[in-house]
């Protein structure tokens, strides 16, 4: 029986951005496949001040998790923001966990001073340009408009509140704490957590599997979701012993 799968979003994002994973797996019969709101996120309220750190998402996300979905091991696949609260967890609660998933993350987040002050002085347009640097040049047509559209237009603090918990954000030391599977997705032409990222993080993860996605960037959930979905499915069927 496969655990149950929980998505965790990035900066700025909400449970819509996974729009086409949730798609993908209930359309195969999968009833324990999640998506969740962070605080402040979507519909989910807020319960912070203005200064957040990764930790104190990671609490709340596993608080939902218990209180509210109820479940036991899931995998936690995280994108961006959402790969560092997986991490998080992974460290502080790797005996709730099964496995990880990290998609477009690292293990260190700094953020370029120039778009951290616009997050925090012009969010909308700090908004639109992040949006575009996340996506590949011959996707950001078609996509771009309906990420900002999905992202339900967050508080005017949540994507520097985001952001600013990414900056801070650093695990490098800590990475070979972690000895459960991880699959991690990189998008190739990824300009916000480059290749690099991806690399290291699999080299420090000794049961890691890496999977860089041509014709994708930051986003590439949603720029290339078959090949991400397929690589997900892959690796849950080489991962039998999560399973038992």
């Amino acid at each position: 029986m496969n655990r149950p799968l929980i998505f965790l979003h990035g900066s700025a994002d909400s449970a819509a951005i996974w729009r086409l994973q949730l798609e993908h797996f209930r359309q195969r019969g999968r009833d324990n496949v999640f998506a969740i709101d962070l605080p402040g996120h979507g519909q989910r309220p807020d319960i912070f001040s203005a200064d957040v750190t990764i930790r104190e998402y990671a609490r709340a996300a596993r608080d939902i998790l218990k209180h509210e979905l109820h479940v036991e091991q899931p995998i936690l696949a995280g994108h961006s923001l959402g790969g560092a609260i997986a991490l998080m967890m992974a460290l502080e609660h790797s005996q709730e966990l099964s496995g990880l998933i990290l998609i477009g993350a690292g293990a260190r987040l700094r953020v370029l001073p120039t778009i951290l002050e616009s997050a925090r002085t012009t969010p909308q347009e700090a908004r639109q340009q992040l949006v575009t640097l996340a996506t590949a040049p011959a996707h950001q047509t078609s996509i771009v408009p309906t990420i900002i559209s999905e992202q339900v237009t967050p508080g005017p603090t949540i994507l520097y509140r985001d952001l600013a918990a990414c900056n801070s954000f650093d695990v490098l030391s800590r990475l070979q704490e972690i000895s459960f599977p991880a699959l991690i997705i990189c998008g190739e032409e990824d300009r916000l957590t480059p290749i690099k990222y991806s690399e290291y993080l699999h080299q420090q993860l000794t049961a890691s599997t890496l999977c860089i996605v041509p014709d994708a960037g930051h986003y590439v959930m949603r720029e290339q979701p078959e090949k991400v979905n397929q690589a997900i499915e892959r690796w849950e069927e080489t991962q039998a012993t999560l399973y038992r």
